[in-house]
């Protein structure tokens, strides 16, 4: 659980919603439907448009990443790393085939399958390293989601700030209906600067930074999968991933 993260949208939200209540302002007048409705539908209408449809439900899904991130546990994979690395040099690499069913996840088991079948270092890493490059720019794609929402929504906002002020325009002559659209107009450019700045864009960085670090976790797979089909002595792979460990 990344608690900062829960704590982080907290604290904005309350100094936002805090800074109107010492201004004397009410909460519920930072409520309104009608520029909720206009904001949040406008943005997801244009992201859709831009989106292909896996891109776009794989953008949604990759969300609660913000809050419970994937485990990236390198010790586990430095660990792991040098008892295949003890069992190789005893048995050979195909002491190793026991290991497979046990590997935590499929991109390791692949590599480790590649291994126990004799590929070559430079295949076994050529195959492992494609696999990242096509793992890493479609979860890129599906992060940029949240990074197009965080571009439209402060000119929905604006939209939708126009359309409250041609309400307020129409109906001079009647002042009753004024506040409502004034309301709308002032609302509507909250949300959509708000939802940009307290929510999208800082959405789409830890993407990013959550697959950065898998990536690299990868990549450590890589690096030890390789030193063990170089016949590398154990010691010496322990050395080279702890430089992975943060």
């Amino acid at each position: 659980m990344d608690r900062i993260s829960f704590i982080g949208l907290a604290l904005g939200m309350a100094a936002i919603l805090g800074g109107q209540v010492l201004e004397g302002g009410d909460l519920a007048s930072l409520l309104q439907a009608t520029a909720l409705v206009i904001v949040i539908g406008g943005t997801l209408g244009a992201v859709m448009l831009q989106s292909p449809p896996a891109v776009f439900l794989a953008g949604l899904r990759l969300a609660p990443w913000v809050f419970r991130p994937p485990r990236t546990d390198f010790r586990g994979v430095l660990d792991r790393m040098v008892l295949w690395g003890n069992t190789a040099r005893r048995g050979g690499l195909l002491a190793l085939e026991s290991s497979i069913a046990g590997a935590p996840d499929a991109y390791t088991r692949k590599g480790l399958q590649l291994l126990v079948d004799g590929a070559e270092p430079a295949v076994l890493r050529s195959a492992l390293e494609l696999e990242i490059d096509t793992w890493e720019d479609f979860h890129h794609q599906a992060a940029r989601v949240w990074e197009a929402a965080g571009g439209y929504a402060p000119t929905i906002g604006i939209i939708g700030a126009v359309m409250g002020l041609i309400q307020v325009m129409e109906n001079l002559t009647d002042p009753a209906k004024l506040g409502a659209g004034i309301a709308v107009a002032f609302v509507a450019t909250i949300y959509g600067v708000g939802s940009a700045n307290l929510v999208f864009l800082p959405v789409a960085s830890k993407l990013r930074s959550v697959i950065a670090r898998q990536v690299r976790l990868k990549e450590m797979v890589i690096d030890g999968l390789e030193a063990i089909a170089n016949g590398e002595n154990p010691r010496n792979i322990e050395l080279r991933l702890e430089g992975y460990i943060q």
